[in-house]
């Protein structure tokens, strides 16, 4: 491929329509694939953008047994809030599609009919994990056990979230039906393989040769371990009844793998925009001077760098990735994501929540982006940020400009005279940023590109700040206007660069500064070439604010939401001793429990956990040892009202007589807690009923 390529398509990993999308998913694939898609459009290149939602798969199938409805139902449901929640968000794809569509259905058993007639797959009969009780076989996430790598004990069939490591259902250690908790069995079954085996020496020359220095190290990494421990055949059908059929004699009641039909859901997305726009979907995907870019995350590596790769290699017909820029993971408050326990927040929540703030959100993610690392979001970072920089550097500085065109000038851009040394420095500062932020783009350093794109802001505070117009309007008018004249060029700057960051904040600064009045757009490159981005005489509008401070019961509401599930999780998770055997009446009427006061207490000779108590009963004083040493000291427990079991037989405790038993409790975090009666008014020797 040339340097400067024809065309570009840029894929963002298929979300799973088995749930809402939330802010892992946000940082670590879509809001940088959406920058990089829209940075290219502003260079005015060829750009297909593409997605859709992925409803194969078994997840979709356990989502739909748990709510007691169709897998149809499922996909249905949550493809409509995914696609709902990235328009609203301004995710710009040029297609998001869906895997259930008819073009996706036939583009993928197409590309496996044309590797199965050209002799790529090996057709085996193997041994396959089978349930009996369910009558099934237990494909990927139908089946969970321990992780033959990491020893991860939550591993699925399929693939470890602890270690991101790919392996095949039979590998797990200990595996148990995630349908019915029963063990497996191992049962005959036909399945067709892609022999990843014979791509070995070719993928570690086209990965580990070729892109050693431009992809990512956590890429190239994770390829490198992968290909060193040795590839194998890897089975791309299933024994389910949810997905694509296997179009071939002999298949029956078996499907695509979801890992084999998912990512031809890029090309089916491209051919069903190609059919809308009057285009030709091919050069897009088969013309070496089209890049192709893959926007994931890094547990989705194995999938997009050696077994898509070696599909498309198996077809012969394809251009490969040019690169694969995975990100990490995104945790919240310390604490991975976690659907299942609601440990998340989700885009279309926040859209509610937050209306109109989606570029707060946006800006927030890309500058705390798990570019090379797992990173954190918190809610005061996230308000901080919104305060501290969008407020106060980037919305304050368009502020003070608009605010002092439209005092000075009734909104008229003014002419600039002669320009002092510094409005020449400023504005050669200005010209070369959007190469800086340029190069960092196109590295996938997006947070470092977005904080160039502050900087931009930052000058043109301190040029403000320098140059003091509001001053200089009563001594020098002239030089008031080429004051006001060259910050108009740099918040006009401002409104092209900001695109691909906070396209809604550009949108509307575009408005007000009046720049989609001009007969041409203005592009990326205008911003380096052009003097007057926005011309004397021309008319700006009024001032709005760009940004809003979010103040401290907004973030306060959204940790009491998480606390919320956090104390949900809890209770759901919590361990409760079984129930006892069943006593009767008549012996729960032999226990004698009577309120009593530790009147005296001393630590045990030599034992760790004992406390010799001297207790009045009410009945008499009585000594009884107590192995509660370790969580409370001789001290602080004489004098407290304690239930007592005064009818236990006496025991022998290290030579000490004890003569009867403190009732206790213990709190989930394993805590000792004394069972207090109701003190007020009771005296010591009161019978508890």
């Amino acid at each position: 491929m040339s340097q400067d390529p024809k065309r570009y398509t840029i894929t963002a990993a298929l979300p799973y329509t088995n749930g809402p999308v939330h802010i892992g998913h946000l940082a670590g694939v879509y809001v940088p694939a959406d920058i990089y898609a829209r940075f290219q459009r502003l260079q005015n290149r060829d750009v297909a953008f593409v997605c859709g939602s992925d409803e194969h798969g078994v997840p979709i199938t356990i989502k739909a047994k748990k709510e007691g409805i169709t897998p149809q139902q499922v996909v249905d449901k949550y493809h409509a809030i995914i696609k709902k929640s990235f328009e609203d968000f301004g995710i710009s794809f040029d297609n998001y599609s869906r895997t259930s569509a008819k073009v996706h259905h036939d583009t993928a058993s197409d590309f496996f009919k044309k590797l199965y007639n050209d002799g790529k797959f090996i057709e085996e009969v193997t041994e396959q994990l089978y349930d009996a009780e369910a009558n099934q076989f237990l494909a990927d996430r139908f089946v969970v056990g321990t992780c033959p790598k990491c020893g991860n004990e939550e591993s699925y069939g399929d693939q470890c979230e602890n270690c991101g490591t790919s392996h095949n259902a039979t590998d797990l250690i200990n595996p148990k039906s995630a349908i019915t908790g029963a063990v497996p069995t191992l049962k005959e079954t036909k399945h067709w393989f892609l022999p990843l085996d014979q791509y070995e020496p070719w993928l570690k020359e086209w990965i580990l040769d070729s892109h050693k220095k431009d992809w990512k190290t956590n890429v190239y990494g994770q390829c490198k371990s992968w290909i060193d421990d040795g590839l194998r055949p890897r089975a791309v059908t299933r024994d389910l009844d949810w997905g694509i059929p296997v179009p071939v004699e002999g298949a029956e009641g078996k499907v695509l793998y979801v890992w084999f039909d998912a990512p031809i859901g890029y090309i089916s997305a491209t051919k069903e925009w190609a059919e809308r726009e009057g285009k030709d979907w091919e050069p897009y995907w088969k013309d070496e001077d089209t890049k192709l870019l893959h926007f994931i995350g890094k547990d989705n590596i194995v999938f997009h760098c050696i077994i898509f790769p070696s599909m498309l290699k198996a077809d012969g017909t394809y251009i490969l990735p040019n690169n694969v820029p995975a990100n990490e993971f995104l945790n919240l408050e310390g604490n991975k994501i976690s659907t299942s326990k609601n440990w998340a927040v989700w885009l279309h929540e926040y859209l509610e929540e937050f209306p109109n703030q989606q570029d707060v959100l946006r800006y927030v993610l890309t500058a705390n982006a798990p570019e090379t690392k797992d990173n954190d979001f918190t809610w005061n970072d996230f308000q901080a940020r919104n305060n501290n920089e969008l407020v106060a550097i980037f919305g304050n500085f368009i502020n003070r400009v608009v605010v002092l065109t439209n005092k000075y000038y009734d909104g008229v851009v003014p002419e600039a005279s002669d320009f002092t040394d510094i409005d020449v420095q400023t504005l050669k500062e200005l010209q070369a940023y959007p190469a800086v932020i340029e190069s960092s783009i196109e590295r996938y350093r997006f947070r470092e590109a977005q904080t160039e794109l502050m900087n931009v802001a930052r000058l043109g505070n301190k040029y403000l700040a320098d140059e003091e117009p509001w001053k200089t309007i009563k001594t020098d008018e002239e030089r008031t206007k080429t004051v006001m004249y060259v910050a108009l060029q740099i918040a006009s700057a401002l409104a092209v660069l900001s695109e691909p960051f906070i396209p809604f904040t550009s949108n509307k600064l575009k408005t007000m500064l009046g720049l989609t009045e001009l007969s041409e757009a203005l592009t990326w490159n205008d911003v380096t070439e052009k003097e007057n981005l926005l011309p004397a005489g021309n008319t700006i509008g009024k001032g709005e604010l760009l940004f809003s401070k979010i103040e401290d019961e907004q973030i306060k509401a959204q940790l009491e939401k998480l606390e919320a599930s956090k104390k949900m999780n809890e209770a759901a998770n919590r361990t409760v001793t079984p129930q006892k055997d069943t006593c009767t009446f008549d012996d729960f009427t032999k226990l004698d429990m009577r309120v009593g006061t530790i009147i005296e207490a001393e630590k045990m000779p030599k034992a760790k956990k004992l406390l010799v108590l001297k207790v009045d009963t009410g009945i008499d004083v009585r000594t009884i040892v107590s192995g509660i040493a370790e969580s409370f000291t001789p001290e602080e427990i004489v004098g407290k009202k304690v239930t007592v079991l005064v009818n236990l037989a006496p025991r022998a405790l290290r030579g000490v007589d004890s003569e009867g038993m403190i009732l206790m409790t213990e709190t989930p975090d394993g805590k000792l807690v004394f069972v207090n009666p109701d003190t007020d008014g009771v005296e010591n020797g009161a019978t508890i009923n």
